[in-house]
């Protein structure tokens, strides 16, 4: 507004002129007391353009930087690192130490896990390699590249129990060629350590078995192609872990995740059903959703109450990861996993703040009212079975406590190239499948493995035998638990120890849990003990799907050498005790703890 004229009236000011002048004073009323200095060093109090306000509070101190919201000096030391450099921006940095043949430092130990480099000191003074591989799918050509990746190091590579592998014993000078390798093959190790979402597993079977009610590979390989085409799904609080099931005969050990997505029927009867106000579904296949599992810290994923449509799976996946990204603990590493935002909020306040993140809203629809899961073949990794498609065969190889020697790794692409179609399948239970084997080639291929020193029977007692990586490469464990389950196989298999049921009897070296020994029908949990000797404590009656529960510890300081003669006691116990068709698991759960000690002592 232009400033009025002064009037040449004799009366003096117009009466807009006094309104104007008496706002401009009452403005300059409303100004802060000014004290400045002027050119002659004398105080003054007329403010000029530019000048301080010495009588003006001092400014307040700049806020502190947080990552999503919690402040920069409250933050764990890993959580630091990520936010001083990002572990996805230092290819140079991975550049130099190969050059240099000079390993990192403890901050980029850390980071290096992102591109799923691992330096393993003190028990390995060398890198291993974890790659991803997408419900555990690879092909022959693949197999045969990490073979010779593994050539470059230990000359050996390890099945997961998270359906990848892991490779061992590269110098620094040669973490850049197997990572440029890995790309050639089309694989990668991207996200595969540390605090990112780890390998997106699946059912092992997915595509030809023949009572699944939906194939899940594409819903896992999509998750994990919109996770690497996403920075904003690594640095999370903690590891994340994501399966799917496809609700057939093998078990993908979906309730062990932090998200597990269960495929499952809906009859038309069934969805009569839907509580009133909600949407009916159409009959048909759908996913539901269980949240939560973390059995090292006993505790299994728990359904979630959402029906979703297979189309959703994917971003409702995304959607919850970052909510858990965005509100998880990152002070405190152990309540950083999911399990512990779902007991801070509650699953409906989760679920809730998941949907505020999508453009649709989840159904919600009572479990009990989906047709109940069709129980899995236990030990179904590991035979022959029919596929969906008529006239093939799945072979399930058996691997001892995963280990690969490069030569085998061959030898099993030979056999997936002369008798399937170039496939392989690796499971969360360390084991191989090759697929699309002619029924008629299918006892030729089992001598050809049976040669290589494979198993391809299903053995009751043998074939359920699980182990981590143990103290031989990892800084954790405190027992060689690959060895200790070696020397248990060939233990039971020496004396032809049998059992009616299959038991699977799992080996883990610390309370990490890596191999989920609160699962097993038999556990095991690496311990040093008093006189400094490697031992374990033991725990009975775990179990996954219908035999969900978290085992219940036995004995404690258990030596390793007594390992195989204890397990040797406790199947010929369960086989003199147990009622008729009595499984382990119903066996061991019949009694109480003291019982067990009673009866195991004896």
């Amino acid at each position: 507004m232009p400033t009025p004229l002064l009037s040449d009236s004799p009366a003096g000011f117009s009466s807009e002129q006094k309104q104007y002048l008496e706002g401009f004073f009452a403005a300059l009323a409303q100004l802060p007391p000014f004290v400045g200095v002027n050119a002659a060093g004398q105080l003054t109090a007329s403010p000029s353009p530019g000048a301080q306000n010495l009588a003006a509070p001092a400014p307040a101190a700049p806020q502190e930087e947080t990552v999503f919201g919690t402040p920069l000096s409250e933050l764990c030391k890993p959580e630091r690192w990520k936010y001083d450099e990002n572990p996805l921006d230092i290819w140079d940095k991975l550049v130099a130490h190969a050059e240099a043949d000079r390993f990192p430092d403890e901050a980029d130990t850390f980071r290096f896990k992102f591109h799923g480099l691992f330096y393993v000191a003190p028990t390995q003074d060398s890198f291993m390699i974890r790659l991803r591989i997408p419900a555990g799918e690879l092909t022959a050509e693949q197999l045969r590249g990490v073979a010779e990746i593994a050539e470059w190091g230990g000359n050996y590579a390890h099945i997961t129990t998270r359906a990848n592998l892991q490779v061992r014993e590269f110098r620094p000078r040669d973490i850049v060629r197997v990572l440029v390798r890995l790309q050639e093959l089309g694989l990668t190790s991207r996200g595969s350590g540390a605090d990112n979402i780890r390998n997106i597993t699946a059912s092992p079977n997915s595509g030809f078995d023949p009572d699944e009610l939906i194939d899940v590979r594409p819903y896992a390989k999509a998750l994990h192609h919109y996770i690497l085409n996403h920075r904003d799904l690594y640095g999370l609080p903690r590891k994340f872990n994501v399966a799917f099931d496809s609700g057939g005969t093998l078990s993908a050990a979906a309730d062990t995740n932090d998200i597990g997505f269960m495929a499952v029927r809906v009859t038309a009867a069934a969805a009569e059903k839907a509580p009133a106000g909600t949407v009916r579904p159409e009959p048909g296949v759908y996913f539901r959703v269980h949240l939560g599992g973390i059995t090292g810290h006993q505790d299994f994923a728990r359904d979630a109450g959402l029906l979703l449509k297979p189309s959703e799976v994917v971003a409702v996946a995304a959607a919850m990861i970052r909510v858990f990204s965005e509100n998880a603990d990152r002070t405190n590493r152990k309540k950083a996993r999911l399990k512990y935002l779902l007991e801070k909020w509650g699953p409906d306040k989760f679920v809730a703040e998941s949907e505020r993140k999508l453009a649709f809203p989840c159904m919600r629809f009572p479990a009990d009212a989906c047709e109940p899961r069709r129980p899995f073949i236990k030990h179904g990794w590991v035979g022959a079975y029919k596929q969906a498609q008529k006239g093939f065969t799945s072979l399930g190889v058996g691997v001892p406590v995963g280990r690969l020697t490069p030569k085998q790794m061959r030898m099993l692409a030979d056999v997936a190239t002369n008798y399937g179609k170039g496939e392989l399948r690796l499971t969360v239970w360390q084991s191989v499948l090759i697929p699309h084997v002619p029924d008629a080639f299918v006892e030729t291929a089992k001598r050809s493995l049976q040669r290589m020193g494979f198993v391809t029977e299903p053995s009751s007692a043998t074939s359920g035998i699980v182990a981590c990586t143990g103290n031989f490469g990892c800084k954790y464990a405190a027992a060689d638990t690959k060895g200790h389950a070696v020397a248990l196989a060939k233990a039971l298999a020496k004396h032809r120890v049998e059992v009616e049921h299959p038991v699977n009897i799992h080996f883990t070296g610390c309370p990490h849990s890596c191999a989920q020994h609160y699962c097993g029908d038999i556990g095991f949990v690496g311990a040093k003990l008093a006189d400094g000797s490697e031992g374990y404590h033991v725990v009975l009656g775990g179990g996954m799907g219908e035999e969900q529960g978290i085992a219940r510890e036995v004995f404690r300081g258990v030596r390793a050498d007594e390992v195989s003669p204890l397990v040797e006691k406790i199947l010929g116990a369960y086989n003199a005790n147990k009622h008729p068709g009595e499984t382990f698991v119903g066996w061991s759960r019949r009694h109480t703890v003291g019982q067990l000690q009673e009866m195991l002592s004896q």
